[in-house]
């Protein structure tokens, strides 16, 4: 019974605590994958990851996340798993193991990724009195981060740019992880 517990406070504790070391961890390698110094065989594994990740997440957090700010969330997680299989299959296809055009895949799992915490982020700004400026600049630098990303002239402009978008996000999940 003991272990059984033990093991709940730890899924727990990962759960809770988690995101806020896995966010800036996903957009630094995102950013090195850029600047050449992280194969694209290891944001194809870290997609991989992620889908498993955020599907456990769900069935883990499921019955936590029914109203409010973590309703919102549970949206954000549900249209980010889709987002990060597209990213999987955008992965495939530049390697030539799936017949579809990688370009257009690889975008969709890197802008929903920007786009859909900025939605989180900004609806729980406007949810919570506690940190709601570190939600709102986490949003604002999704936005800013996603427009500079568009257009970036070079890879060291969009790893610049994705380094926004990561600190905004941390920036935004350390705020809910210090508020619990």
């Amino acid at each position: 019974m003991f272990e059984r517990d033990r093991s709940a406070g730890v899924f727990r504790t990962l759960r809770e605590n988690g995101p806020s070391i896995l966010v800036p961890a996903a957009w630094l390698v995102t950013a090195s994958a850029v600047l050449g110094i992280v194969g694209t065989h290891a944001l194809f594994v870290a997609h991989v990851v992620m889908s498993v990740l955020l599907v456990a997440f769900l069935v883990g957090s499921w019955g936590e996340m029914g109203s409010g700010a973590l309703r919102v969330w549970k949206l954000v997680i549900l249209a980010g798993t889709p987002v990060t299989l597209a990213g999987v299959a955008g992965f495939l296809a530049l390697g030539g193991r799936l017949a579809l055009p990688a370009e257009p895949l690889l975008a969709v799992a890197l802008y929903g990724w920007i786009l859909l915490p900025a939605a989180g982020l900004a609806d729980t700004g406007r949810r919570v009195e506690r940190a709601g400026r570190a939600y709102d600049l986490g949003a604002a630098c999704c936005v800013v981060g996603a427009l500079g990303v568009a257009l970036a002239g070079s890879s060291t402009a969009t790893a610049a740019a994705l380094g926004v978008v990561g600190v905004g996000q941390t920036v935004g999940i350390v705020a809910a992880t210090v508020a619990e």
